[in-house]
């Protein structure tokens, strides 16, 4: 049985209305099925229900918005359908059904009361989650980030659940949001791998890919990480883990704030298995992210999380005063608020001017701006390299950023060869 409130049992009774008092209902059943006997308040929410899959998703927030439903704490909205800066980006073969649904749903979301942000990447805003806050997260890659990275506290919240909780501020006092549910596991060991190949973009992404698929439900420790570590980098490890396998929750020993030592980690305990990360394990994990590796380039897709500031300012002097080849659409995905500092910067018209097109609110591997894009599709994202292949009908060509560039100027895929020599990998 659940121990509830008083706030939870006025909800409950309908005083405050009938979107209230389903939310709650949704809650409650939520802690027992988790079988936990109570609920927790939340700070804050960042909700995937916003994205249109279907006509359910626009029912279920009308009801809410016609019962007199609002959201009780600060909620974002992750990424939608569609970009509703650039509607220019639509290809008229765009499904016009699912491009109008996502627009009425994103403007149900924003008079609910959200804070209409369209990002899969809430981290980077100026304010966040702090050390213990008890949230309630969605998107794979912002769960992972805020557990790991910020030390706020979140499960995995699916569609419904999440805007039920943003809407009682309540959620189930289960999993992640608990002390003991946060001890590392699992042990990967990364000081086998050259310390040149640790401070490589590229080396988090495959990482994060070797986290997903040997953890399982496990919670990964990565001892070995250099301390020159970004958060760049620890976004690419939290999006390719949660891609490839079902990490909300990854240590760095000495670098996490839940992992300033070994003991920390484990929270006194010893991992039930160690992973030594080899080169076999490493270049096998790279090569499965690309399903060619030479040709004419179709499309370049960056932003997966969606793009960093930091990340704008490390492409820019690899694009600056350069022309992408006319045959390739060269795409960013980012969201508005750092699209605006890109604008600040100056950044943005040298972009525009090299022919490189901002994508905002959403992420190409969905959206309908690459539909009909055909052939080769580069990238630096692993987990945009891991999705894209079930979802568009592209072959999928992983590299670092610099190789994305180099190629799509280009116009055929550039290989780095420094970057691919077996050696630099660890090998022989």
């Amino acid at each position: 049985m659940v121990n509830l409130s008083e706030y939870d049992r006025r909800l409950l009774s309908g005083d405050e209305g009938k979107a209230k008092q389903l939310a709650m209902q949704v809650m409650v059943r939520a802690a027992e099925v988790s079988g936990v006997d109570r609920l927790v308040d939340v700070s804050m929410a960042h909700v995937n229900s916003c994205f249109y899959s279907g006509q359910v998703g626009v029912d279920f927030a009308e009801f809410l918005l016609k019962e007199g439903g609002t959201v009780a704490v600060p909620t974002l909205t992750n990424v939608g359908l569609i970009d509703l800066l650039h509607p220019d980006l639509r290809p008229e073969k765009s499904n016009q059904e699912a491009v109008q649904g996502a627009r009425k749903l994103m403007a149900i979301y924003e008079k609910l009361g959200c804070e209409v942000v369209w990002t899969c990447a809430p981290y980077q805003l100026k304010e966040r989650p702090r050390l213990g806050d008890q949230i309630v997260g969605s998107e794979s890659n912002a769960v992972s980030f805020y557990n790991s990275v910020l030390g706020a506290r979140t499960n995995k919240y699916g569609d419904f659940l999440d805007i039920c909780a943003a809407v009682t501020g309540r959620a189930p006092y289960a999993g992640l949001h608990r002390d003991e549910c946060r001890r590392g596991e699992v042990l990967f060991r990364v000081e086998g791998v050259p310390a040149k190949l640790r401070e490589e973009d590229i080396f988090y992404h495959v990482l994060g890919i070797i986290l997903g698929r040997e953890s399982g439900t496990s919670i990964p420790v990565i001892e070995g990480l250099p301390q020159s570590v970004n958060e760049d980098q620890l976004k690419a490890v939290s999006a390719a883990g949660a891609a490839s396998g079902s990490v909300s929750l990854f240590h760095a020993i000495g670098i996490t704030p839940e992992a300033a030592s070994y003991d920390d980690a484990f929270q006194g305990g010893e991992p039930v298995r160690v992973v030594d990360v080899t080169a076999e394990m490493l270049t096998t994990a790279r090569d499965m992210l690309s399903h060619a590796n030479s040709g004419a380039l179709a499309a370049v897709c960056l932003g997966t999380p969606h793009f960093s500031l930091t990340e704008f300012a490390k492409l820019m002097p690899l694009i600056r005063g350069r022309k992408v080849n006319s045959k390739v659409n060269f795409f960013i995905s980012t969201s508005r608020f750092i699209l605006a500092d890109v604008e600040k910067q100056g950044w943005l018209s040298e972009l525009e001017d090299a022919g490189v097109r901002m994508v905002v609110d959403t992420c190409t591997y969905f959206t309908p701006v690459v539909n009909g894009v055909e052939g080769r599709v580069m990238t630096n994202s692993g987990k945009w390299a891991y999705y894209a292949p079930g979802m568009l009908d592209v072959s999928v060509v992983f590299g670092s950023m610099e190789e994305c560039v180099e190629s799509a100027v280009q116009g055929t895929v550039w290989r780095d060869e420094r970057l691919w020599d077996s050696e630099f990998w660890g090998g022989e």
